[in-house]
């Protein structure tokens, strides 16, 4: 146990001179924003991430995240503290290992942690005696004390021993410029007291705030909490949305005088699904957790069951929209205005769009998609289906001659005067058009 303190208290103090070396795997939505704060804060930080292409843009200071300034990758990769790598065999020279990948659900909406053990298993290959290895990635409750702590000991290391490992779940919110990583508080817990010690001064030098809570399951069951919140609150408000539809009021009016009320009440706004790489994710890690320890979550999985209809609510109000006008689904020539999946941002993952848009497709319809935020679209991993297809110019000649203009994501940078004004019909899922138009139907 002295060996312990004394391998923690070593590591402490280089984390506060920041004589450190942070590994971060994963370069993505989380990881290299996370990796460039440490950078700015003055430690030497390696980046991995086994995607040949993003790393090869990453290495050249190119734009990979569109909210993310390029400026500063550039001056991260300039100070010669920013190493861009594929060699996973670099991680034994690192003080700390932060890993960031991503843990999306299969087809039957359970836990894939593929790129977890993938990347624990490259840790093990190296792990040495004194380093601190941290878990970033969303998931249920005992992945970090079972899945990952197992996966590490292969190395022949034994946890809370001869190295630290803690959970610390990441809070990106892309394109929220009111919150960067640095002013987000940061959930920390370790294995152990000391891991929790260790992981706490770590963080301590990027970010404002650290909050220690008492073990890496309560870690990982609050990020897991804080997204079921919003993904039953958003199934709420969807729910809401069909039933004043029917009734013929206005939903986005109704939201409006509701969030007059000062106390009580939180708004969320209606959409055509879900999205994002945690609120269509995180419930299911829970109800499949929940399950397995014979716990039912009725309530959490009726809100999945909900925001997983949604697209399909659009696609019978489109329907209907374009038989009312003489025109048949199949056949019919279709714009989709957004793909990512919130507003003023270029991520993809798991947008409601991709769903509507193959459901277009098998139905028929051709489809084409504008986007100002998102130029390709590759291969989607949950809609391998859908073809690769690049965004079209929003032109008043490929506005009018669409038989129907459907508004999935509202981006602030697209003119919606120009799409009323020369579209024979636009279906808005997302209250763009406050005042009723003969050629806007609201889903």
């Amino acid at each position: 146990m002295g060996e312990t303190r004394s391998l923690s208290a070593e590591l402490i103090q280089r984390f506060s001179a920041r004589d450190a070396t942070v590994a971060v795997i994963g370069l993505g939505y989380v990881g290299l924003p996370l990796a460039l704060l440490f950078v700015e804060r003055g430690f030497r930080v390696l980046g991995l991430d086994s995607d040949a292409e993003k790393l090869a843009r990453i290495q050249r200071g190119e734009r990979t995240i569109g909210h993310l300034d390029p400026e500063r990758l550039r001056q991260a990769l300039g100070s010669r503290r920013f190493v861009p790598t594929d060699d996973f065999s670099e991680l034994g020279t690192a003080d700390a290992i932060l890993i960031t990948v991503p843990t999306p659900v299969n087809r039957r909406h359970e836990p894939e942690l593929t790129e977890v053990e993938s990347a624990a298993r490259a840790v093990a290959r190296v792990l040495r005696r004194g380093q601190l290895v941290v878990l970033e990635s969303t998931t249920y409750p005992g992945t970090t004390g079972g899945v990952v702590r197992r996966l590490l000991e292969t190395s022949g290391l034994t946890a809370s021993r001869d190295f630290f490992l803690a959970y610390s779940p990441e809070r990106e919110d892309p394109g929220n410029a009111a919150y960067s990583t640095a002013e987000i508080p940061k959930l920390v817990a370790g294995l152990d007291a000391a891991s929790s010690d260790v992981a706490c001064a770590l963080y301590a030098e990027i970010v404002r705030t650290t909050v220690r809570v008492s073990s890496v399951e309560v870690a990982e069951a609050a990020k897991l909490s804080e997204n079921v919140f919003r993904a039953v609150n958003i199934a709420l408000v969807n729910e809401l949305k069909i039933v004043f539809d029917r009734m013929g009021i206005d939903v986005w009016e109704v939201l409006d005088a509701a969030a007059t009320k000062p106390f009580g009440y939180s708004r969320f706004d209606p959409g055509p699904g879900w999205g994002g790489h945690c609120v269509p994710v995180d419930p299911f890690y829970l109800a499949w957790k929940a399950r397995e320890v014979g716990a039912p979550t009725r309530f959490i999985e009726l809100a999945g069951e909900i925001n997983v209809a949604m697209p399909g609510f659009v696609l019978e109000k489109l329907e209907h929209a374009l038989a009312a006008r003489g025109t048949p689904l199949r056949g019919s020539r279709l714009l989709v205005l957004g793909v990512a999946y919130k507003k003023d941002i270029d991520d993809t993952r798991e947008s409601p769009a991709f769903e509507l848009m193959r459901r277009l497709f098998e139905r028929g319809a051709e489809v084409g998609y504008h986007d100002p935020h998102v130029p390709r679209l590759e291969r989607q991993r949950s809609w391998p289906e859908l073809p690769e297809l690049g965004s079209e110019a929003l032109t008043e000649q490929r506005i009018a001659e669409a038989d129907a203009v459907v508004i999935v994501t509202n981006h602030g940078a697209v003119d919606y005067e120009l799409v009323r004004r020369h579209a024979r019909l636009v279906v808005d899922t997302r209250g763009v058009f406050r005042d009723p138009a003969p050629n806007v139907v609201r889903a």
